[in-house]
């Protein structure tokens, strides 16, 4: 079963905060309130989030300051966020919102159909990726095995490389999805996963020589 994917909704006016949770409720996934910057920054110290819906105009913290926090931050800065504004704003207050680290700026009201489309391609891209890193962690824990046991059977390196092989085709896919919807932060993201995964073919291959050499095509 995929694990539910958490949304941060930050605005300060509650009804806004109910308008985006009955918009985005279809998605079925878990969706945090925070009314204010200082409460997103809290619930980000705790929690993943698979995307962030940031409010511009708040009291105190408005969205570009909270948004500066979150990207200066090495727990958050890959979030993506959407900026939502009822400001009437020209080419500098948009340029305003992508400089601060957003992937979109939508304005209100803004189409329902269209925000929730555009949320649910970055909790698919984070359900992914949280997938693929599970994936990456069990075969670095199988590597680790068997390098910690020179003298062990050598019959799990052939599942670990057709695993492995699964996880290369699943990360290029979702390489390409990022590039597409994904924005630099979660490009960024994703690009680590995919070091991660090259690591560990490396490493399998370094354990099983003659088996890399077949599957490259060497005899």
């Amino acid at each position: 079963m995929v694990q539910k994917a958490k949304i941060l909704l930050v605005d300060d006016r509650p009804e806004n905060l109910l308008a985006l949770e009955a918009i985005l409720s279809a998605l079925d996934q878990t969706l945090v309130r925070a009314s204010s910057g200082e409460e997103a920054l809290k619930a980000l110290l705790t929690d993943d989030f698979a995307v962030i819906l940031l409010d511009v105009q708040m009291p105190g913290m408005d969205g570009f300051e909270t948004a500066a926090h979150i990207k200066r931050r090495e727990r958050t800065r890959d979030i993506p966020i959407i900026f939502l504004t009822a400001i009437n704003h020209g080419p500098h207050h948009t340029f305003r919102g992508y400089a601060a680290g957003a992937v979109d700026y939508i304005s209100k009201p803004f189409d329902p159909w269209v925000l929730r489309a555009k949320v649910n391609v970055f909790v698919d891209l984070y359900q992914k990726n949280v997938r693929l890193a599970e994936q990456a962690r069990l075969l670095g824990e199988g590597l680790d095995g068997e390098l910690g046991d020179p003298g062990a059977s050598r019959q799990l390196l052939p599942e670990l490389s057709d695993l492995l092989a699964s996880v290369e085709e699943q990360a290029d896919a979702l390489a390409r999805d990022v590039a597409e919807n994904g924005g630099p932060a979660v490009v960024s993201g994703v690009g680590r996963l995919e070091r991660r995964i090259a690591g560990l073919r490396r490493a399998l291959d370094a354990l099983d020589p003659v088996g890399s050499a077949t599957s490259s095509g060497v005899e």
